[in-house]
Order: C-alpha cells, then structure tokens, then sequence
C-alpha cells in the first residue's frame, strides 16, 4: 500500500508516487520517459518518445467529441532535486521519501517536485479514465524545463493539432497565468592564479541557514542569497585587513534556485588571524539584525583550515570587486501588473576551480529588452572588470499577454461554475514553457494553472492534498466544456 494510497483524486495521487518512486532530477530524465511510455502502453495509448526524452501521448475524442479540435495538456516530467545538509540521499539513482499529514504531501529531507510531476499524474488519471467527456487530448510531457526549458526547445510539434493548451505547471489554485517572463543562463568565468602559501594563517568561512526559494517566483521576497552575501562579508573583510586571498569559494547548485549555503576558504596574514575571526563575528550580528525578518536562521561562521595555495591577493581582489559589483534580485517592477517583479537575476551557482571562479546567473524579464540590458551589465562587469567571459544558454521568450483568448474564456467559467468564485488573471516572473510553444505553434491559446504549492525548490516544498482535487476537477470541466 502506497503512502499517498488513501489520498483523493486517488488516480492522481497514485499516478504521483509511481512517478516520485524513480529519479528524475533535471538532465537525468530517461528512467521517468521510460516510465511514462510504459504508463502510456498500459492504457493501450499512442505515444511517441522523443530522442531527448520529451514523451508525446494521443488519446481519441470521447463520444460526442469527435468533432471537437484537440486540446493539449502539458507539463514536464524533470525537478529541482534540492536536500538539506543532513540528507544523505542519491537523488541521481533514488527516489523520493514521500510523507503526508492528509492536508499537505512533501518528501523528506528533499524537494518534493510537485512542480511539475503533479502534472504529469494529473494528465495520466484524466488518460485513464474513459468515463471523462473531452475532446481528442494530446499530453506533452517535456524534460529540462528547469535547466532551460531545454525539452520545449527540441520538442517536434508537426504532428501536433491542438491549437488549445492547457499548462499545468502554476502554483496557486485559482490564479490563471496567462503571461511570463523570458530568461537565459549566463555562464561566466574569471582568470584567476593560484600561488603557494607560507604563513598565513586560513579559515573556513561559511554562510548557511538562509530559506532559498525559487529565483522567479520568490525573488521578491527579500530573501539573502549565499552566493550574494559572501562576496559582501570577504571584500568587507579584505578592507578591514588590507588583504586577502581566496583559496576555496562555492555556492549554490541550481541556477534558478536562490543560493542558501555558501563556503569559503580565505587566507590572511598570520598577524591578522584574531581580527579575522573577530570580524566574522562582528559581521554574523551584522546579517542576523539585517535579515531578521526574511532569513533567521542566517548563521555567519568561521574556522581554522588547512591549504596551501589560494588566488593570489591581486587575483582575489579583482574577484571580490566583480562578485560585489554584479547585480542580485529584484531590478525592475512591472507597472502593468502591480506586485509583479519585471525584470532580476540570480547568482545561483559559483565554483572556485583551478582556473579561476566560475559562476551562472538567471536572468528573468517579461521584457526582452530588459533581459539583453542586464546581460550587458553582467558582460560589462565580468569582462571589463574581471578580464573574464560570458556566455550564454537556456535563452527563451516571454509569453505575451493575449488580449483575445477563447480558451481563458471556458476556463474562468468552469472555475466560476465549479465555485462559484471569480479566478483571478495573473503574469508570472517565473519561467513558463507556453512562450515557446506559442512560437513553435502559431494561433496557440494558452493558459497555465495548477494546485496549490509552497516552497518550491526547497526541501520545504509541500503540495496541497484538497487544492490537488480541486484543480483535477477544474481541468476535467474544461475538457468538457471544449466543444
């Protein structure tokens, strides 16, 4: 008996733990498609399975349906496999650890991945059950969404003919988006030599306990960012002590994820060993009354380490003053939709190699011209600054807000039939794969929704039990009334 056995929609829920019982982390996609092809041979359904493991399902219209155009049901089949400290799991070759109250279903110790694989369970329960009214259904499941939406990229559309999408990868029940930002992944290096050390004394140096989040949907939030913070506490510390040099620096794991741990191994004069360690201190107090409100759990610390080489104190300066130069968060809020970040970015990722600091940012906008300004500043900073390079991948297009939308029409009435309350029309700064789609399929009508989750990309992610049931029977009802 599966411990999500006795929840409803038990389809869904039981769809939802065979899927969460493989691996399936971003770039490690195969044995999920593969599992997705066998659920779609179960039921006696085409399929096709693309090279990059993309899965495309075919249904036919139920009775009186014939006629109707197809609609398409889309979500992606990859996560966000984030863990805490302690967990000692293998997201690479395990499965999650799934637990529920009856309210809410998380996993332990890791994120749960309810973005997007409550998708792709809800898409198989309506596939299995031939007592629904729609019309012909194609289910498009893709991979890589949250490492660039790479699965949308490749996805070959030519033998697609819903013109009708309904994408089920939104967060909040009751909130339609029906626009997103654009992003890419700037992947940027800095030339850096490491010498041997003599005297100097070193010490560990680690920022941690801070919440994290998703980068798009949590950006807002005023949230520290290890990778962000780091840079401010060393070049601080490099001013205090006159020098400094960095031996070790790494943060982060997911570019799209706000960075809640980051360690540094730095050395410093032997005479400054005390000051050093009194400063962390000091700077520790310094991060807890700043981020009291959005972070209390931030812990600054410091410890004696042992290396013998580091980036030279020439090298680690022009480091420190790219790292604290470089943007993070919110840049610009949209004055369209109030409340909505426009425009930001994300140091999510950092790693001191041999070479010098490699680092990744996500940069979001709903405005194209916007997302290029601050990928110039980021090349202007890393290039003229720090002598380094950037490039760039994952680069996909804002969903633009259509003024004429038929499908958001049936939708808004099915959720007011259902409940008898107005759903509210909404963009989003995260990332969505509607964008592509609607460029790869012209005359595409797109609407995103989905249950209720919190959390996402933390190993505090949680899916609500009720908002699952709700939003399965929302999307049933639309298929019904799409004639």
């Amino acid at each position: 008996m599966g411990i999500l056995s006795h929840l409803e929609p038990k389809s869904v829920f039981d769809y939802f733990e065979r899927l969460c019982a493989v691996p399936h982390g971003s770039g490690n996609t195969k044995i999920i498609s593969d599992l997705c092809v066998t659920m779609a041979k179960e039921l006696g359904l085409r399929y096709r399975q693309e090279d990059c493991n993309n899965v495309i399902i075919w249904k036919d219209a139920s009775p009186g349906y014939e006629n109707a155009a197809p609609v398409i049901l889309q979500g992606h089949m990859d996560m966000v496999c984030a863990q805490t400290e302690d967990c000692p799991k293998d997201m690479t070759r395990e499965g999650l650890d799934l637990a529920t109250d009856g309210r809410y279903v998380w996993a332990e110790k890791t994120s749960l991945g309810g973005d997007d694989c409550i998708a792709v369970a809800a898409a198989f329960a309506i596939l299995a059950d031939n007592s629904l009214s729609h019309p012909p259904l194609e289910v498009v499941i893709t991979v890589d969404e949250e490492t660039g939406m790479d699965g949308a990229v490749a996805l070959d559309c030519s033998d697609l003919k819903g013109r009708r999408l309904l994408n089920l990868d939104s967060e909040e029940e009751g909130v339609f988006t029906v626009s997103c930002a654009g992003g890419l992944r700037a992947d940027c290096f800095v030339p850096a030599v490491k010498e041997p050390l003599t005297d100097e004394a070193c010490f560990a140096v680690s920022i941690g306990g801070l919440k994290g989040g998703h980068s798009g949907a949590e950006i807002d939030k005023g949230r520290g960012s290890g990778n962000d913070l780091i840079s401010r506490v060393l070049y601080s510390a490099m001013e205090r002590l006159g020098t400094l040099q960095i031996a070790d620096l790494r943060g982060g794991q997911f570019d799209n994820v706000i960075c809640t741990r980051c360690d540094a191994v730095v050395a410093v004069p032997a005479g400054k060993a005390e000051g050093f360690a009194a400063f962390i201190r000091e700077f520790d107090g310094i991060l807890k009354n700043e981020y009291a409100a959005t972070d209390g759990g931030v812990t600054l610390t410091c410890a004696a380490a042992d290396t013998d080489a580091a980036y030279s104190a020439e090298d680690s300066s022009r480091l420190l003053h790219v790292l604290l130069t470089l943007p993070q968060g919110v840049e610009v809020m949209s004055a369209d939709f109030p409340g909505l970040v426009q425009t930001s970015l994300n140091l999510g990722v950092m790693t001191a190699c041999g070479d010098g600091l490699h680092f990744s940012f996500s940069i979001r906008s709903s405005v194209a011209t916007q997302k290029e300004l601050l990928l110039q500043r980021v090349r202007a900073i890393v290039e003229y600054t720090g002598g380094g390079t950037v490039s760039t991948r994952g680069d996909y297009p804002a969903w633009q807000y259509a003024r004429q939308s038929p499908l958001r029409d049936t939708v808004m009435a099915s959720y007011k039939q259902i409940t008898g309350q107005d759903g509210v029309i909404m963009a989003t700064h995260g990332g969505l794969e509607c964008g592509l789609l609607i460029n790869k399929m012209p005359g595409l009508d797109a609407v995103s929704l989905g249950p209720e989750l919190h959390d996402i990309h933390s190993p505090r992610e949680r899916l609500g039990v009720d908002s699952v049931k709700r939003m399965y029977a929302l999307v049933c009802e639309v298929l019904k009334n799409c004639r």
